[in-house]
């Protein structure tokens, strides 16, 4: 079967070689009958606190997996993640005093950009790359690699089940005490997939029902691109990723189209430069931005410029590069009268050794025991909880 692509009104980065156009079209059809998987009522709430968080008056804590698996849905699997989030959550803000707005990278994270489109074994075997639960599996056979169209209705059921048993959470909690909600985001990657999925939202608008905040992500973010157009078309909060080769003109531009001045949290920024980068790359932003810098929510996602290859040929990272990163994102927005609004984290909820805590680490040649990222490495909870005690000692 010879794979293809739905052809998208304008270009579109990063889509997947469809295995059927036919299927596809049914599967689409298919989520447009769908019940929306989060509400409109709820992503209006998410504005107004990543608005308050843009203020100063709290702070965003988004944590979770780089890549989602199917197998994730399981409610004691969810549980688990959710205790993870709203624990870390909780310890910012005994260290902070701020309020702690949770999202997790959950219920939707089931697609991820990549680098290359395809892989090469060792044995010299070439085949697609793996692109996430949604598109295909990551065992390396012809097979699982091949992006069929009904993993769109597994990402919807899995999703829908995830958001049940969080829903379930937080209402169970209600009657405690200071009750906080479970947001849920995701990288709105697969267009066809957030298409069939807009909704009403009964304001004259429409939103992404998929989740609560969808962003944009650095391969993904060109103006005149699809993913940015869709992005403009919704109601819900959206987030930009800004890499160090971000053109600062494009950047402006995205502010302008996104960006909405009576809702203070519409648009986040989010920051990805890699410690080597953050201080003279976030500069030139906010000095490109001027007076607009200070209408999106600042947030910084430390993981991903620094990533880095170990001895033992593993994708890995250092936890004091994350933390040399958010330092320099800190105190560059304090430098410009600006306030850190939030923080974008790749973590497990269980004891991984995915990411070391000095570069030193990396030379071994040894491999890291407990590796289980279907895709990058995340922060165990022990590193995860360093890095957000000591980023709420920053503020």
């Amino acid at each position: 079967m010879t794979a293809t692509r739905l052809l998208l009104p304008t270009r579109a980065q990063q889509q997947p070689e469809w295995a059927s156009l036919d299927e596809l079209k049914d599967v689409l059809h298919s989520l447009e009958a769908k019940s929306p998987l989060v509400d409109a009522t709820a992503c209006a709430h998410l504005t107004a606190e990543l608005g308050r968080a843009a203020q100063g008056e709290a702070f965003v804590l988004q944590a979770g997996e780089c890549a989602e698996r199917f197998s994730d849905s399981a409610p004691e699997t969810v549980l688990a993640k959710a205790d993870e989030l709203h624990g870390l959550a909780d310890e910012f803000t005994d260290a902070s005093g701020l309020p702690t707005v949770r999202m997790g990278r959950i219920a939707g994270q089931y697609a991820k950009p990549r680098s290359k489109p395809t892989e090469t074994l060792p044995d010299g075997t070439v085949l697609p790359v793996y692109r996430g639960d949604a598109v295909n599996a990551p065992e390396p056979t012809q097979a699982a690699r091949a992006a069929l169209p009904s993993r769109l209705l597994m990402a919807y059921r899995n999703a829908d089940a995830t958001l049940s048993t969080l829903f379930e959470r937080d209402m169970g909690l209600a009657g405690r005490a200071a009750p906080q909600r479970t947001y849920a985001g995701h990288e709105a990657l697969l267009l066809e997939y957030e298409q069939a999925l807009v909704r009403p939202d009964g304001d004259g608008g429409h939103y992404g029902s998929s989740g609560h905040f969808l962003w944009i992500g650095d391969r993904t973010r060109q103006p005149d691109h699809e993913h940015v157009q869709f992005a403009a078309s919704i109601s819900n909060p959206v987030g930009v990723k800004v890499g160090p080769e971000a053109p600062l003109g494009e950047v402006r531009t995205l502010v302008r189209m996104l960006r909405d001045p009576n809702r203070p949290g519409r648009l986040s920024l989010i920051v990805r430069m890699g410690r080597d980068h953050i201080t003279p790359g976030l500069t030139a932003v906010l000095r490109a931005l001027g007076d607009e810098a200070a209408g999106v929510a600042w947030i910084c996602d430390p993981m991903h410029g620094n990533t880095r290859v170990n001895g033992a040929g593993q994708k890995c990272r250092a936890v004091s590069d994350v933390m040399a990163e958010i330092e320099g994102f800190v105190s560059t927005l304090h430098a410009h009268g600006l306030h850190p609004a939030g923080l974008m984290l790749e973590t497990a909820h269980g004891p991984v050794t995915e990411c070391v805590d000095t570069p030193g680490e990396l030379a071994s040649s040894t491999p890291l025991p407990r590796y289980e990222s279907a895709c990058d490495p995340r922060l165990s909870p022990r590193q995860a909880r360093e890095v957000v005690t000591r980023t709420a000692a920053l503020l």
